[in-house]
Formats: structure tokens, C-alpha cells, sequence
């Protein structure tokens, strides 16, 4: 039998009008802003006058560290909501949008796969309603402004060599990591060094992720610190007077995307912050909007749960006021047999042992989230290749660590094959008391929040930072920014630092490389080992094979 590509299964999607799937949380048509035929926004105006309705039942969906094995987080959070659709709840999906750079990359698209995907899957994971080019555009006009300033005479009197806002671009590109900008003479300006980020790393990125309203928006954009003058003062994106026009380059971005899965449930697609290096979320505007709309609200954060979940509970529900009910932890069989040293091509093979020796990732991921206080679930993503005895290994061990595994078959039979998995967070989530709370209190200090997170999330046994990082630190305390939390920038594979460390290591050093001050996105970032804001693209990059074919449909993307 041959097995459909997702893009394959995609293009068969039967789609609903956009004012069907919006009826189904009672969204009227009046307040749709349609972006062709099955996209739409909603209207800022509708958003604003729910806020007297009681919130839904929010689920977090979060997974152990990624493995060249597959994972499927967002195939699982998609399979989720249409389970939760088939039995009956009132259910919305918020998940972020795809980045350009790694889709044409190495990591693919981001709308789920096989019978558990988001549609229209092409356009969401290419240039969906242009959100991405406005966060890119606001970012570089405020880079713009800065240099422009500095050229008509520097009344601000802005130290070039301490300009910390760089620019950004939605692509994977490392010879842009470092440049020289200014370059060809007086009419270019002041030669400097600069560089770029990836769009998904930027500040602004953040900003309209965590922003409740377009007040909210020009507000924080406004606090941007973009560079410190020669007596170290710092210099805010207000004083350049550049956060009125980024607020008018943003105004429509900050209206949440409706779309729809596979099985015509309505799914939030909006915002998309990196979980390595930024605090990997969809907006808050999306999530509290669903929330008011539905009774059961499944959303995920980016990465394992090391750093896509923490960050999710120390940053975005701290910032939010979020209670999440319950967390579904995603893990594979092939994935723990990978953990337990087995190599990708052996993965087929039955192995026991191998999954049982690896199966700790996930029992350190279980122990971490239920520190937050939400219930926990683990939702087992079957492969074709598990037998009896693997699936069995696992469940044993995630009950040893006082919680449930439920085998699930969304990829292959959509909603129909996540069933038990809703059933069973339905329960949890009607009969657990859940004690939400943040690892760390605002009042503590930064090092100190880095040290929690490190010994407590990562397991560390110590974190090494240079002088001139603890005295930045300080200094941001000193400034008033010592409540902030942090976002740690570290690799997704391993609780170390060392993304070839598999497993639940201990006692490791977590190096600290840099920090950086998001004072508009109110959060400190911590750069740890070798993590790069703007990535590279691998020997033999995606773009190699995406195309159009005779027909003029695009190939190769998935």
C-alpha cells in the first residue's frame, strides 16, 4: 500500500467556508477579516469584548528532547483537539506559526502530519497572512532609525560601539552573523560592526507574543533598549520615536490567525518565537481569545519540555495570568530506544533494553512539569515499527513515575486514533486539583533565576558565567529590571549544553556565553554554550528539493 506524503493528504482536505469554522466557537462572520479562502483574522474590536466571559480548560502540549526519531508534538496537539472535537467539547488549537529559515532548512513545516494537520498547510508554512514580513519590517525600520540618528548629527548622543539592537531576517543565514554595516564613504554613515538575527529570535518577535492589545503593543515597543549613550545611559526605542510607525507596521499582525484542521476544528495559527532561543509560544493574544471562545484550549510550546514548557509556565502564564489544567508529554519509542544509544538506522528493531535505558528523558521531563504543579499525561505517538513489549516498557516506566501513558494512532487515523488520550484528559482535568505555580518568585535575582532553572530543570551541578555577565546582571538590577524572568538560549537536544548528551545527564556545567536585555518583551535572555540566534543552513538544505511542479503546486516543502 503506499502511504501518503502530508502534503498529499492535505490537498484531499475537505475545508470548511471560514465562517462554518468560526461559527463553531460562535465567532459571527461579521467579525472575520477573510485573507482568501481559508484564512481569516479576527477583528480587534469582536476580541476586546470578550473579556467578561469565563475562560476554557487550557492544555499544555510539550514533549521530551527532539531526536532525529520524530517526536510529533504538533502532530499530537492537532490529533488532540480533534479528539476532543469527536466527543463532544468545544475545542480550539493555538499554535505558532513556521518560520521561513527552517522550512527551507532542515526541519520541514510545522502544521502537524499524516490525519492531524492544520490547513491550508502550503501557505501556513510559506508566507500565511504576513505576519512574519511585518515583524521583520517594524524590527529593521527601528535598526534603520538607529543609524539614520546617528548620521543627522546624534543628538542622543549614542555610543556606536554599544548599539545592542541588531537586524533581522526570516531566513537561515550564517554569513550574516557578523557584518560591518556603513561601509563606502560619508554618505553611507559610521562604519560599525553589526549583525543579524533570525526573524524568530527578535525582541519584536516577543513582543507581539506577549502583548494583550495595541496599546500594550506601542507601549512595550517603546521600551525597547536599543543602545546605551557615552555615559552608559540607556537609549529607548521611544527616544528615537520609532514606536508609532513599528505599531502601524504591526497593527493587523496583531490580530490572531483562524484557520482550521483536517476535521474542520478551528485552530489559532499565530506568532511563532523560537523555543531554543526566544520563549517559544504563540501569542497571548490567541491563547486568552480561545480561551474565551472554547471550553478546551490545546496549545503547545516549541521544543522539549526542558525549554518550550518552562518557559511556557515562567513566561508567558506569569505574564498572561494562565492556569493550565494539564500537560501531555509527547514521546516515541523509536525516540527512547534513540536515548538509550540505539542508532537511527536500528530503529526498527525490537529492543527492550534500549527503550527501558532510555526512557529517563522522559521521567525527567514528567518530574519537571509536574514541579510547576500542572497533571501530567503522556501521550505514547505510535510508530508502524513498535511492538507490544516497547509500548508495554514504556508505559510501566512512566507509571513508576506517578503518571499515565496512553498509546495514540492520530498520524495514521486523525481525531478517531486520539480518543482515549481526550477521554483521559478530560478526567484529569475534571478531577485533578491543580496547584499551578512559576519555578522562581519575581523578587529573585537574575543569576539566581538562572541557577534555579539550571539545577532544577537541566539538572546542572553548576553554571559558569565571567565577570562582565554577573556585573551586567547586577547592573540590570540596579536599573530596575531584577523581577524580570529569563528565557534561557540554549539546544533543544539535551539538558546539557552539549546537544550529542542524550538521556537524563547530571551534575554537567551549564557555560553562560552572553545575556541580553528584552526590557520591551519584559524577560532577560541567557545565551548558553554555542547557541546561534541566526542559524545556519545544513550541507544539503530543503530548498535543494522545493519546487513547483507542472501543475504549479508546490513539492518538496514536506
Amino acid at each position: 500500500m503506499t502511504v501518503k506524503t502530508d502534503i498529499e493528504i492535505a490537498r484531499t482536505a475537505k475545508k470548511l467556508p471560514m465562517p462554518e469554522i468560526a461559527a463553531k466557537l460562535g465567532i459571527p462572520e461579521t467579525a472575520l477579516i477573510p485573507y482568501g479562502r481559508d484564512r481569516a483574522k479576527l477583528d480587534r474590536d469582536f476580541i476586546s469584548g470578550l473579556g467578561a466571559r469565563p475562560d476554557g480548560k487550557l492544555i499544555l502540549v510539550t514533549a521530551i528532547n527532539p531526536t532525529p526519531a520524530g517526536e510529533g508534538k504538533t502532530t499530537t496537539t492537532v490529533g488532540l483537539g480533534d479528539a476532543l472535537s469527536r466527543i463532544g467539547k468545544r475545542t480550539a488549537i493555538c499554535i505558532r506559526e513556521a518560520s521561513l529559515g527552517p522550512n527551507f532548512g532542515m526541519k520541514g513545516g510545522a502544521a502537524g502530519g499524516g490525519h492531524a494537520q492544520i490547513v491550508p498547510m502550503e501557505e501556513m508554512n510559506l508566507h500565511f497572512t504576513g505576519d512574519f514580513h511585518a515583524i521583520t519590517s517594524a524590527h529593521n525600520l527601528l535598526s534603520a532609525m538607529i543609524d539614520n540618528h546617528i548620521y543627522w548629527g546624534n543628538s542622543l548622543e549614542i555610543d556606536d560601539r554599544r548599539i545592542v539592537w541588531r537586524r533581522v531576517m526570516d531566513m537561515n543565514d550564517r554569513a550574516l552573523r557578523d557584518i560591518v554595516v556603513g561601509l563606502g564613504g560619508v554618505m553611507n554613515g559610521f562604519p560599525r560592526q553589526t549583525g543579524f538575527d533570525i526573524t524568530v529570535a527578535s525582541e519584536v518577535m516577543a513582543i507581539l507574543c506577549l502583548s494583550r492589545d495595541l496599546k500594550d503593543l506601542q507601549k512595550r515597543l517603546g521600551d525597547i533598549v536599543v543602545a546605551y549613550s557615552r555615559d552608559k545611559a540607556p537609549i529607548y526605542c521611544r527616544d528615537l520615536k520609532a514606536d508609532g510607525a513599528m505599531t502601524v507596521l504591526l497593527r493587523d499582525a496583531l490580530q490572531p490567525n483562524l484557520v482550521q484542521t483536517l476535521e474542520n476544528t478551528p485552530a489559532f495559527v499565530h506568532g511563532g518565537p523560537f523555543a531554543n532561543i526566544a520563549h517559544g509560544c504563540n501569542s497571548v493574544v490567541a491563547t486568552q481569545t480561545a480561551l474565551k471562545l472554547a471550553d478546551y484550549v490545546v496549545t503547545e510550546a516549541g521544543f522539549g519540555a526542558d525549554l518550550g514548557a518552562e518557559k511556557f509556565f515562567d513566561i508567558k502564564c506569569r505574564k498572561a495570568g494562565l492556569q493550565p489544567a494539564a500537560a501531555v508529554i509527547v514521546a516515541t519509542v523509536r525516540a527512547m530506544k534513540m536515548n538509550g544509544g540505539v542508532a537511527k538506522a536500528d530503529l526498527g528493531l525490537e529492543n527492550v533494553g534500549a527503550v527501558i535505558k532510555g526512557c529517563p528523558n522522559l521521567g525527567r521531563h514528567i518530574a519537571n512539569t509536574k514541579g510547576f504543579g500542572v497533571p501530567v499525561l503522556v501521550a505514547i505517538n505510535h510508530f508502524t515499527t513498535d511492538t507490544k513489549a516497547e509500548i508495554a516498557a514504556v508505559r510501566e516506566y512512566v507509571a513508576q513515575q506517578g503518571a499515565e501513558a496512553v498509546l495514540c494512532h492520530h498520524w495514521a487515523k486523525g481525531g478517531a486514533g486520539a480518543e482515549d488520550l481526550a477521554q483521559k484528559v478530560v478526567a484529569l482535568v475534571d478531577s485533578s486539583q491543580g496547584n499551578f505555580a512559576p519555578l522562581y518568585p519575581d523578587e529573585m535575582g537574575l543569576f539566581d533565576k538562572i541557577d534555579t532553572i539550571a539545577r532544577r530543570i537541566y539538572h546542572a551541578g553548576e553554571v559558569i558565567a565571567d565577570k562582565a555577565v554577573r556585573d551586567q546582571l547586577h547592573a540590570w538590577e540596579a536599573a530596575g529590571y531584577g523581577h524580570l524572568p529569563v528565557c534561557m538560549a540554549k539546544t533543544q537536544y539535551s539538558f546539557s549544553t552539549d546537544p550529542a548528551l542524550r538521556g537524563a545527564p547530571t551534575g554537567h556545567t551549564l557555560p553562560i556565553r552572553e545575556v541580553r536585555l528584552s526590557a520591551g518583551a519584559g524577560f532577560v535572555v541567557v545565551i548558553c554554550g554555542e547557541i546561534m540566534t541566526m542559524p545556519g543552513l545544513p550541507r544539503t538544505p530543503s530548498a535543494e528539493t522545493i519546487g513547483l511542479n507542472k501543475s504549479g503546486d508546490v513539492e518538496g516543502l514536506f
